[in-house]
């Protein structure tokens, strides 16, 4: 299967908003009483791309994930500093595991962070049971930065990764 990354088209942020909140609430990572605020922001792929790039993982004509690209100083960062770009909440749908997508779109965002001038390191966040995206991130150079690592609602610790470029 070839899988295509390319920018989030309007006519595909609501499909990956629910494909993004569904990864979310199927995987467990939402607590019931977060459930409807967060995941409304999940699902608010139209307000993530008014401050940043919305990438999408495509193969034969179908939508299997997508990624928000934060360059620096956009409103979507929540970790990044000076000099750093960061990408948020990477989401595939169960139908496109293991076949590469989150690879491929956590490698465009590190692509697209080399291309931006003036930009030294990518980093992100992750919650601790997210094990195989940890993997993933370890694998492509990734390295944990637990002091930096926060909590955005009481009860959620968010592990946070760099990635000096």
């Amino acid at each position: 299967m070839d899988i295509v990354i390319r920018e989030a088209r309007p006519d595909e942020y609501a499909e990956l908003g629910e494909i993004t909140a569904q990864a979310y609430l199927k995987d467990g990572l939402l607590d019931q009483n977060e459930t409807d605020d967060y995941a409304n922001t999940l699902r608010d792929v139209a307000g993530r791309a008014s401050h940043g790039e919305i990438l999408v993982a495509v193969a034969d004509d179908r939508l299997l994930g997508g990624v928000a690209y934060a360059p620096p100083g956009s409103e979507l960062c929540d970790i990044a500093g000076a000099g750093e770009a960061e990408f948020r909440m990477l989401a595939v749908a169960r139908e496109g595991r293991g076949r590469g997508a989150g690879e491929a779109l956590v490698r465009a965002c590190i692509d697209r962070a080399r291309a931006t001038e003036g930009v030294t390191r990518i980093v992100m966040s992750t919650q601790p049971a997210m094990r195989g995206a940890q993997r993933l991130y370890e694998r492509l150079g990734f390295t944990r930065t637990p002091e930096r690592d926060w909590s955005p609602i009481p009860q959620l610790e968010l592990l946070t990764y760099g990635l000096d470029l």
